[in-house]
């Protein structure tokens, strides 16, 4: 009888302790979101290898736009995304009305004006047509790209979540500004006269920044972030992807790797 009852308890606790592993393993999964671009290359080969060796086991999962891949973050679906830039993550967060928060910041290829007809940015033709990505926050940022040199002027006091052609208060050269979705624009350049065009989905379409008639200033409020949501700004796994990017072997892959020459840097990589 006795045997019995210890080979009961015995049993148990094994059962116990499997059962504590396995949820221990479970916490040990990162789920990560991704758009179009070469941040999901850059975390498999700089900041993964890192994570694994603490432990981490990563998924990932790819998404088409910006607003699912939020939605994701703030429902748990997804611990994390690498996609956006501050002023756009800010916007989602109060279309849809969530928390998500920015973590550390990640290298970022730059917006650029580009163009298949034209080689060089100056003076364009009156009536010249330009696409521009069709969200608010990035529609600002061609705005700016495109003051810059000078082709148009904007309102003094504009919020970037709301911008808009209003927000346009000279257009010396009578452009004609056509919003499209950013994803489209590499394969409409054809059809226009240059493209304000993103850097992520300039590069995951084989163009290279040096190609770019112009590049935008760099700025924090564009250099995209690591995502995730409010209540987890604060736990271990975030922390631990932060430690990711601070690494030296992230700092090294990056900066002896050519392909990132003439991207947006942290302040941590300089």
């Amino acid at each position: 009888m006795m045997r019995i009852r210890s080979l009961a308890i015995s049993l148990f606790s094994l059962i116990i302790l499997t059962s504590l592993n396995a949820h221990s393993e479970e916490q040990k999964v990162i789920k990560l979101g991704f758009n179009p671009g070469p941040y999901k290359e850059q975390f498999e080969k700089g900041v993964a290898p890192y994570l694994i060796s603490k432990g981490y086991k990563i998924e990932y999962k790819d998404f088409n736009d910006g607003i699912q891949v939020n939605n994701a973050v703030s429902t748990g679906e997804i611990d994390g995304n690498i996609m956006q830039h501050p002023v756009y993550l800010q916007a989602i967060n109060d279309r849809l009305r969530i928390d998500n928060t920015g973590i550390v910041q990640v290298p970022t290829p730059p917006m650029g004006l580009y163009s298949n007809k034209h080689n060089t940015e100056d003076k364009p033709k009156d009536g010249a047509w330009i696409s521009v990505p069709n969200q608010p926050s990035n529609e600002y940022r061609a705005a700016l790209l495109l003051q810059s040199i000078g082709w148009i002027k904007l309102k003094e006091k504009i919020d970037p979540a709301t911008f808009s052609q209003k927000d346009i208060a000279e257009n010396p050269y009578h452009l004609v500004i056509k919003e499209m979705d950013n994803a489209q624009q590499v394969r409409a350049l054809p059809d226009v006269d240059y493209g304000a065009i993103q850097g992520n989905f300039a590069v995951s379409n084989g163009i290279k920044l040096t190609s770019a008639l112009q590049l935008e200033k760099p700025t924090s409020q564009f250099v995209n972030v690591v995502t995730v949501a409010g209540k987890n700004k604060d736990a271990e796994f975030a922390k631990d992807i932060i430690a990711g990017y601070h690494s030296p072997e992230f700092k090294k892959y990056i900066l002896d790797n050519e392909k990132y020459t003439g991207y947006m840097l942290p302040d941590y990589l300089n």
